[in-house]
């Protein structure tokens, strides 16, 4: 590979960088922005009865409503079935904690009913793990030893897609529940239509940010196929 390709090669992928940090960087502000404006919108629930009562009216018993410390750090864990929730979520009473928590007992729904992208993003995460952990270096010699030994840099590519895969899977489980949060709460009777409408706008926000994150590895992803193929030209 010469010198002017590879220059071409990093200014593209420079650009897409930049591009993409910036749009993550006004997400994630939007999303923080979000989550406290309507933090001072008054429910009479709390994220831990919002979330119990989710998970009751869709007919799961087995799945426990715990606290974990941290903000943003909500997350339902399918191995010990746990709905996981930031202090201020679980113990608060605001639209922002009823959406947050509504939207981690979908995931606890979609695996009660087998939704089929989780199920496949869940038979992706040992291998995702693996490979996350080794494809930095992969991808690094394979790009040292490009011309002379392009295979290596073939299987980090194949790797790194993997997570690229991952990111993209990702997306749909995200969209679908918060679909069944927004259904749940209004259905409910937690929220009326105007609350209903603030929370959507706060889960939305969250699903950006996944959105930027699938495009980032993807961007990535081409970047390194892009010095694979001027590799194999020369």
């Amino acid at each position: 590979m010469d010198l002017q390709s590879i220059m071409a090669n990093h200014t593209l992928y420079w650009v897409l960088f930049f591009v993409i940090a910036i749009a993550s960087w006004i997400v994630s502000a939007e999303l923080e922005r979000r989550i406290k404006k309507y933090s001072q919108v008054k429910l009479t629930m709390t994220g831990k009865e919002v979330a119990e009562k989710m998970l009751r009216d869709n007919g799961i018993t087995d799945v426990q409503v715990i606290s974990t410390k941290g903000q943003l750090t909500d997350h339902y864990n399918p191995a010990n079935k746990t709905v996981n929730l930031s202090e201020t979520v679980y113990n608060q009473a605001n639209v922002a904690a009823a959406a947050v928590a509504a939207h981690e007992c979908g995931h606890a729904i979609q695996h009660d009913k087998a939704y089929a992208p989780v199920k496949l993003r869940s038979a992706l995460v040992p291998v995702v793990s693996f490979s996350s952990k080794i494809v930095t270096w992969v991808i690094l010699f394979g790009m040292l030893f490009v011309e002379s030994f392009p295979i290596l840099l073939e299987v980090g590519i194949a790797m790194f897609a993997l997570t690229t895969l991952f990111s993209f899977i990702t997306l749909p489980v995200e969209v679908d529940a918060s679909r069944r949060a927004m259904n749940w709460l209004q259905e409910s009777g937690i929220t009326d239509r105007e609350t209903t409408e603030m929370a959507s706008k706060a889960l939305h926000g969250a699903a950006y940010t996944y959105l930027v994150a699938a495009l980032s590895s993807l961007a990535t992803l081409i970047y390194y196929i892009l010095i694979l193929m001027g590799g194999r030209r020369d």
